[in-house]
């Protein structure tokens, strides 16, 4: 009895299983297609000019900072001792957050205040290909098959499609604009194989945490010095700015998080697949939170809602008997 229970094949953790997967990417997803409609609400509150870089940048880093704090202190009263990393640590924790939080951001915004709504956001969700090819030719965690290739083929396209088809604007390219954002896209997929890489031998939560806390200041500390603010537009009445930001810095802590964990139990591709959904859960909470039901119709939503969904079950789907022996980084 007890050499069969020695031989049985250890248990999954959830978060390595289907259901466990979807779950958190779903919901990470979802809190960061909300940051789309409520970072807009939060410029509004905070009275922040979108061509307002240095405040812009000034306001990313109160907000991951208190995404960071979030977390750490979250995780220091759910295990009753301080959540503070060791010198081990640090060396990732500083290049996690290069990547994750500082380079990704700052080259966003730089280049969302030069280029067209409609190319950032195809841009953007060609993060989750990039995610998949670094995995493969850089990184070495997984082999590159057709079938990966082909489910973001497909998610890719339901991007496309939501983007091409709305009133933002058609596709242009420079350098300073498109450049930038495409760059921060490259930051992104760098840092979620980061992640996968620095999983294995340390806490993803405190990585998460300690990541946000690193880049918020710095972001903060560049922002701040190039003339920006950060301050609610109603003095009298602050409150609602507030909770917003509180919000934004929950998305941020909670989402990553659960991102990070699933990176840790699973193949990148199967969790970078689902970032496709960003841009459709965007579009959806921006019609619903500030009424931009003319941004793109409902036929096109569900088409290209189905084309992601399509593009997730083909990566996720098991490989051929000959394939399945062989267990994917």
């Amino acid at each position: 009895m007890i050499a069969e229970e020695e031989n049985a094949p250890a248990k999954k953790p959830f978060l390595a299983t289907t259901p466990g997967v979807v779950l958190a990417c779903l919901a990470a997803c979802f809190l960061w297609g909300s940051a789309f409609p409520c970072v807009k609400i939060g410029y509004e509150l905070f009275a922040v000019d979108a061509a307002d870089v240095p405040s812009i940048l000034a306001f990313a880093g109160v907000r991951f900072t208190l995404a960071g704090l979030m977390v750490v202190v979250g995780m220091s009263v759910a295990r009753r001792r301080a959540f503070v990393p060791e010198r081990r640590d640090l060396p990732a924790i500083g290049v996690l957050s290069l990547f994750q939080t500082v380079l990704q951001y700052v080259l966003f915004y730089v280049g969302l205040a030069n280029c067209a709504g409609v190319t950032s956001s195809i841009l953007e969700a060609s993060n989750s290909f990039l995610c998949v090819l670094l995995a493969a030719l850089v990184f070495r965690f997984e082999r590159l098959t057709p079938r990966k290739l082909l489910g973001c083929a497909v998610g890719f396209a339901g991007v496309v499609l939501v983007n091409v088809t709305g009133e933002s604007g058609g596709l242009s390219f420079t350098l300073a604009g498109e450049g930038m954002v495409l760059a921060s896209t490259v930051a992104a997929a760098t840092s979620s194989n980061l992640a996968k890489r620095f999983s294995s031998s340390h806490d993803p939560v405190l990585l998460s945490g300690w990541q946000f806390v690193v880049g918020g200041v710095v972001m903060m500390a560049v922002g701040f010095a190039a003339g920006g603010h950060v301050a609610p537009a109603d003095a009298a009445d602050p409150l609602p700015a507030l909770a917003l930001l509180g919000y934004l810095g929950f998305i941020s802590a909670a989402a990553y998080s659960l991102w990070s964990l699933a990176l840790a139990a699973n193949p990148v591709s199967r969790v970078a697949v689902f970032g496709f959904m960003n841009p459709v859960f965007g579009v959806l909470l921006s019609a619903v939170l500030l009424g931009e039901t003319n941004v793109v119709s409902p036929v096109v939503a569900v088409a290209a809602l189905a084309l992601v969904s399509v593009g997730i079950v083909v990566v996720n789907r098991p490989e051929a008997a000959v394939g399945s022996a062989r267990r994917e980084a």
